[in-house]
């Protein structure tokens, strides 16, 4: 009967959850960031000797969300993604995202130029 029930719940809450998000698409060339960055923070998680579980917890996320995290899942929120981080101790490693925009400086030279 718990089998039962823990099924249904699981069902319940997955297409309760799935309704009206859209899946994330992700070209196969970029998505290898993603696989990488997420394995990225599987190894982050292993070198300090932390099971999923606890990471998990204090990350207060489920357990499922840390497993689509380390295989870089695109539908996850970014918030989810940087309480990893904030739990691993690399939390200002989310400042690095966009931190060099080369192609941006280069434009706006440009732009000064005329």
């Amino acid at each position: 009967m718990f089998i039962i029930l823990n099924i249904f719940c699981n069902f319940v809450y997955n297409n309760k959850h799935s309704m009206g998000t859209r899946k994330q698409i992700i070209l196969p060339k970029y998505d290898t960031f993603l696989h990488q960055m997420g394995e990225n923070i599987k190894l982050a998680r292993k070198r300090r000797k932390l099971t999923a579980l606890q990471v998990a917890e204090r990350a207060d996320i489920s357990r499922t969300t840390l497993y689509q995290i380390e295989k870089g899942e695109p539908r996850v929120a970014m918030g989810a993604y940087f309480n990893v981080l904030r739990v691993l101790g690399l939390q200002k490693d989310i400042l690095n995202l966009a931190h060099d925009d080369e192609f941006g400086r280069k434009l706006q030279d440009l732009e000064l130029l005329k």
